[in-house]
């Protein structure tokens, strides 16, 4: 079977969604890419998470051919593909409903850099990209257009991508998204929410990015 480690990180981003509240029922998926053999894992479609098994994975190519596996690819792998062909950088692709997140994007709202916590993970807002129909590469093309360097961005009307250079990082990201738009959403209902200031952002991202962890 190709790709037993990815299977293995991909399979667990995978159930990790419902665990952390970001899907219900068939909805999202997580994806994984093997730079080296231009292939890519991905949660079948409408499979049930609590029944996931790593071989259960598809394994397709860059250009969307199915390498390995029965079971149909998730039907946002053109998505997902997109991505990986033009941020090189890119190990891990997520695909999130999540309601609070998802709640912004809704309304058409970015999430503002007003908590320390989202200066650490994203470094600036998270974009909310214009709503786009799920034709061609559209999705792909104003993820690319709107985005900046957070790790995650969300789409109006739609839900939440976040990516990153692993699987498990672009979970983190797709956690820290939900966890904080929840946080921004409380405040919101209190009174007035204000970013801080950009110099602040920068001091507690370089913070987190250097010195945070056992790394």
């Amino acid at each position: 079977m190709l790709l037993d480690a990815l299977r293995q990180e991909v399979h667990y981003a995978n159930i990790m969604l419902p665990r952390a509240g970001l899907v219900t029922m068939h909805s999202g998926n997580a994806s994984g890419c093997d730079r080296q053999r231009g292939l890519v894992a991905i949660k079948p479609s409408g499979v049930d998470y609590d029944t996931l098994r790593p071989e259960d994975l598809a394994i397709v190519d860059l250009d969307g051919n199915v390498v390995e596996g029965e079971l149909r690819p998730s039907v946002d792998t053109p998505q997902h593909l997109f991505l990986y062909r033009h941020l090189e950088e890119l190990g891990g692709v997520i695909h999130t409903h999540s309601p609070y997140a998802t709640s912004f994007a809704a309304l058409g709202l970015s999430i503002p850099c007003a908590l320390t916590a989202i200066a650490d993970q994203f470094g600036c807002e998270i974009p909310c990209a214009p709503y786009v129909d799920n034709q061609a590469d559209h999705i792909g093309e104003a993820i690319l257009k709107y985005r900046n360097k957070a790790p995650a961005i969300l789409l109006g009307s739609h839900g939440v991508f976040a990516f990153d250079a692993t699987p498990r990082d672009a979970l983190k990201a797709a956690v820290m998204v939900e966890d904080v738009a929840k946080t921004v959403h409380l405040a919101m209902l209190k009174g007035q929410v204000h970013p801080l200031p950009p110099q602040e952002i920068e001091k507690w991202y370089d913070r987190y990015h250097t010195t945070y962890g056992q790394g």
